[in-house]
């Protein structure tokens, strides 16, 4: 199964992470959030990949995180939500392999899925 790896190109961490991919042989499917989007269904399944919190994927240095007023909002359904409005606030890079989701910063942390192929 091939990796997809969630990236934003102007996100030098996220083009570092694609590069430690390809240059390893990874097959990867390169998915420009800021332009496609996630759907709700999509950021869940994300979350439950990474087995953290959805907190943890957000960026938090965001204007509109600051402007939503997310700082304090704990339920994991409102944050996925405002993901799903505002792309901007996923932390990237985001790599899946179909099973795990892991979000490489540093980016190094891609690593483990040319480890596991």
């Amino acid at each position: 199964m091939g990796l997809k790896i969630y990236h934003n190109p102007r996100c030098s961490k996220s083009r570092q992470a694609l590069a430690l991919l390809s240059e390893g042989g990874a097959d990867v499917e390169v998915i420009e959030y800021l332009k496609t989007g996630l759907t709700l269904s999509e950021l869940t399944d994300l979350l439950e990949k990474t087995g953290g919190a959805a907190c943890a994927m957000m960026r938090t240095g965001e204007a509109v995180y600051k402007e939503l007023g997310l700082k304090n909002v704990e339920d994991d359904a409102a944050l996925l939500a405002a993901m799903a409005e505002n792309p901007i606030l996923l932390e990237r890079p985001l790599v899946s392999d179909g099973r795990v989701a892991v979000i490489c910063r540093p980016p190094e942390l891609a690593a483990q899925f040319l480890d596991a192929s």
